[in-house]
């Protein structure tokens, strides 16, 4: 029983609080977690790995990812979002379409974002809203993180309702603050709701509400889908799965410390390889 879920993950709950539901469809003692934390105030996709696919949950969080969020202006949040405790800006000025289109295009790229101090972020160990419930304030470094689109769908003050594809570690909620913080008005994230990760479409969620028996797994290549992949025959499978390197063609034009997904026509995906003068290297691999 090894593969892949996609969950809706609905609001006012954790991404631990789902997957502990999702646990009782399964047998005992099947292993079971997530690829990417939501917020309690954030729906959508979650993807979870069943079995032998939580050895894949590190390639599935690298995956891009697409949003779709309410931004409020006007006010602010104790925890960039509208769980927190939310203070109205004084006066805040209302800026126009203009104003907020110029602003947003500084947000697109490699940027520096610093993560909102409410958060899983560990500081030595510790997470950081673990730190801010002991009311110590953690201060938080700035980290680059790639946005590669933010496309405004709608804009009536004071919500601005927008779509966001990004990259692994990017937070909405910062976003939002930040972008308040730009047009003086202040800003944080009233909705929330991830669309996409990867190839894995919050079309294909599962509710939690359904019925158990309705669940199928989606094969764990479905991990690696955007990785280069390489088909094995049977012996070099049986190599691979040995610990053994296999020679790769010698036109092959691959990098040195590239990663491929190894394949075969009957298991599906046996692992996952890195280049090393030459050869295959078996860095991950699964049993028949």
């Amino acid at each position: 029983m090894n593969g892949l879920l996609v969950i809706d993950k609905p609001g006012g709950i954790t991404s631990r609080d789902a997957v502990n539901r999702v646990q009782r469809w399964f047998p005992r003692k099947t292993k079971i977690g997530h690829t990417g934390t939501l917020d309690p105030l954030a729906t959508g996709v979650l993807v979870v790995c069943i079995g032998a696919a939580t050895r894949l949950a590190d390639y599935v969080q690298a995956m891009g990812k697409s949003y779709s969020s309410r931004f409020r202006f006007g006010a602010t949040s104790t925890t960039d979002d509208a769980d927190g405790e939310v203070t109205e800006t004084p006066n805040a000025p209302v800026p126009t379409r203009e104003q907020i289109d110029a602003a947003l295009a500084a947000f697109v790229g490699n940027v520096e974002q610093v993560p909102p101090a409410v958060s899983a972020l560990k500081l030595d160990g510790v997470r950081a809203h673990e730190l801010v419930r002991r009311g110590l304030g953690p201060k938080l470094n700035a980290r680059v993180v790639s946005i590669y689109a933010i496309r405004v769908t709608g804009f009536a003050w004071p919500y601005l309702d927008v779509e966001v594809d990004c990259g692994k570690g990017t937070y909405i909620r910062s976003i939002a603050r930040d972008l308040g913080d730009v047009l003086g008005c202040g800003g944080l994230v009233q909705t929330l709701r991830r669309t996409r990760v990867g190839p894995f479409r919050v079309e294909q969620g599962m509710s939690l509400d359904a019925d158990p028996a309705s669940a199928k797994l989606l094969p764990m290549a479905e991990a690696v889908a955007g990785m280069k992949h390489v088909s094995l025959n049977a012996d070099d499978v049986t190599r691979l799965r040995h610990g053994q390197r296999i020679r790769l063609p010698e036109n092959n034009a691959l990098p040195e410390g590239e990663e491929l997904a190894v394949l075969d026509g009957q298991t599906g995906l046996v692992g996952i390889g890195i280049v090393e003068r030459g050869q295959l290297k078996p860095q991950l691999v699964f049993g028949v």
